[in-house]
């Protein structure tokens, strides 16, 4: 076997890990942009899967997810939470999450859901995110938008907690 087989035998057998981002939108209320999802139930924020075929990065994703999802191409903000969140089930997942901005009332009458994917869009307020989104992605969100709020971050998160500090 070549040095190259076995690098790629080396790659090969590397534990998988899931990669995803979001964008943070929220009108001038400060309420928050959430999607309901067909493919499963709850809701959710736009965003989707880091595609790695294509060598995307975390920001080209979540915009990239967001203009698909609901019609929004825009530069997106900083960067407000990383989150490593592990579930029963499916691989580890490393979410990157963005603030989308602030959307003005022209902004949320242009958005266009995808229908392949999406049901309907809803604004949600700060403190009623961990009703409509569930686990880690409520707990992510929330830790986010409070970062958001005090310029603080980005986050770590574990599951969507602050990991404990030695």
């Amino acid at each position: 076997m070549t040095t190259t087989d076995d690098y790629a035998a080396y790659i090969a057998s590397l534990p998988r890990v899931l990669a995803g981002a979001a964008a943070l939108f929220r009108d001038t209320e400060g309420r928050v942009l959430l999607v309901e999802p067909n493919y499963r139930a709850g809701w959710a924020l736009p965003g989707g899967t880091i595609e790695s075929d294509h060598n995307e990065s975390p920001r080209a994703a979540a915009r990239r997810e967001s203009a698909e999802e609901i019609g929004l191409d825009v530069p997106l903000g900083r960067l407000l939470a990383v989150d490593w969140s592990v579930e029963e089930g499916r691989p580890p997942l490393a979410a990157y999450l963005y603030d989308g901005g602030v959307l003005d009332a022209d902004r949320l009458a242009s958005i266009t859901l995808q229908e392949e994917e999406l049901l309907s869009w809803k604004l949600v307020e700060p403190d009623e995110l961990t009703t409509y989104l569930p686990g880690s992605l409520g707990r992510r969100t929330r830790e986010a938008y409070q970062a958001l709020l005090t310029g603080e971050g980005p986050v770590e998160l574990e599951n969507g907690r602050r990991p404990a500090t030695a």
